[in-house]
């Protein structure tokens, strides 16, 4: 699933290609992807203009000149495309928006994610429910150790849950705690000052190493997209079961916690 870097590189690459473009068609192959009937969804997106796109979380927000936005979840499997063509055959993806210069935006893997056009309010009530950004200047050392030590769950679904901190998945709330040499399934708010710290300063390294590498996902953006999925390479520990710790050596072990999958080093994140 997409998850901070993810999305954010995203964003950042697909900003300055779409915004101040007008929408010039589009195109929906699964109804059940947007939030509305086809010909309403098609009508009222068709001549606005993309004035920026804002990323909370995992979600990415089209804000448009009519006040409105478009709201992309990518969930389990969801991906995107950009350029004159899509990658596979239109009828692939759940939606395709066209703009002006005749490049689209392809959403394919839309069978669990959405594109809804929702009002201003709709969204700011959306995001209301979401944890802080893992970046967000608010959310300084101590204000993490306040938010950690009120949590009674372990770690790993304390990390997952947007309503914590959003955007950590699966892969990141692994690739951090590893870095941090923590283990993964420790309850949240039995960590020391020492080890919040470790971890606060690891969230942050890990996702943005992983966002400048163009996050784990490996299918491109652009045809000539040589940034996306370039982490995938570099993770320590996530989907690497078997294979020997890039620092000891063990084998990286895994498990499920929660319904969730748990990579972990058993010597370099030693249970309590």
């Amino acid at each position: 699933m997409p998850e901070w870097p993810e999305m954010e590189n995203y964003r950042t690459q697909l900003s300055p290609r779409i915004c101040g473009q007008s929408i010039r068609g589009v195109s929906v192959n699964r109804p059940r992807t947007i939030n509305e009937p086809v010909d309403t969804f098609t009508s009222q997106l068709v001549g606005r203009t993309v004035l920026f796109l804002e990323r909370r979380g995992k979600h990415l927000l089209f804000h448009l000149d009519d006040g409105n936005r478009l709201h992309l979840h990518l969930m389990l499997g969801g991906w995107l495309a950009y350029g004159p063509q899509g990658p596979k055959e239109d009828s692939h993806f759940q939606v395709i928006v066209t703009f002006e210069d005749g490049n689209s935006i392809y959403f394919g893997g839309l069978r669990l994610g959405y594109l809804h056009r929702i009002s201003a309010k709709q969204a700011a009530e959306i995001m209301r429910e979401l944890g802080p950004d893992p970046f967000d200047p608010r959310l300084s050392e101590e204000a993490f150790h306040k938010r950690l030590a009120g949590k009674r769950g372990k770690l790993k679904t304390t990390l997952t849950d947007q309503h914590f901190i959003a955007g950590i998945g699966n892969c990141y709330s692994d690739e951090i705690c590893f870095d941090a040499k923590i283990h993964p399934a420790v309850i949240a708010r039995s960590l020391d000052a020492e080890s919040s710290t470790r971890l606060y300063r690891s969230m942050r390294n890990i996702l943005q190493e992983a966002k400048d590498a163009g996050g784990y996902m490996e299918n491109p953006l652009t045809p000539g997209d040589i940034v996306t999925g370039g982490y995938n390479e570099r993770c320590r520990v996530y989907d690497r079961k078997g294979e020997p710790c890039v620092v000891c050596g063990s084998e990286i072990q895994f498990e499920t916690i929660s319904g969730r999958k748990m990579f972990y080093c058993p010597n370099c994140q030693r249970k309590p």
